[in-house]
Order: C-alpha cells, then structure tokens, then sequence
C-alpha cells in the first residue's frame, strides 16, 4: 500500500510541475535626459513593459502602427502588458527625436 501511494505522490508532483505556466517577465525601458534606453528591446507577448519617466517632462509611448499609446508623467512609472507579436516603432508625441524599436516576439 505505501509503494502505491508513493507512486501516486511522484505522478502528482510530475503533473503538477508540468502545469506550473511559464512566468511572463518585465522589461524596463527608462526615459531619461529625452532619451529612451534601451533604443532597442526584446518581448514576448504577455510580457510587461515597466516605463520609467526620470524626466521632468511628460512623456509617452506611442506605437507607430497604433497598437499602444501610454503617458508617462513626469518622475513616474507605467506598466503595460504586450499583447501582440511585431517589431514595434514607438517614439514620444511629446518629443518625436525621442524612438526606440521593440521586438515582440510570440
């Protein structure tokens, strides 16, 4: 009977561990001196953008194809979570000199 049940344990612990879901990461991009850092990133989809403002000035994250549009207030951080595969062109409303390319991969 113990052999049974300790059978039964390692096929649970086996299963349950095969169901952990993979953990989505977060990927930080700074906005500092009106400059985005890093100018280009790699993503997954499911992944979540951190967007730090060290800035004084507003500033926002505007995807060229228009998959995302997020304001960043100065001194804070926004977070958004990437819901689609592409290379990405986003640059600032604000400040157009300021883009970078994220690549977002499935």
């Amino acid at each position: 009977m113990q052999q049974g049940c300790l059978r039964l344990m390692v096929a649970a612990l086996a299963f349950g561990a095969s169901a952990i879901p993979a953990h989505a990461a977060t990927v930080q991009i700074v906005m500092e001196n009106l400059v985005i850092s890093p100018a280009e990133t790699t993503a997954k989809v499911g992944d979540t953008l951190e967007l730090v403002n060290k800035d004084v000035f507003v500033h926002t994250a505007t995807a060229r194809n228009g998959d995302f549009d997020v304001t960043m207030p100065p001194k804070k951080t926004v977070t958004y979570v990437l819901k689609k595969a592409g290379d990405v062109d986003y640059y600032c409303r604000f400040h157009p000199n300021m883009k970078a390319t994220l690549k977002i991969e499935p």
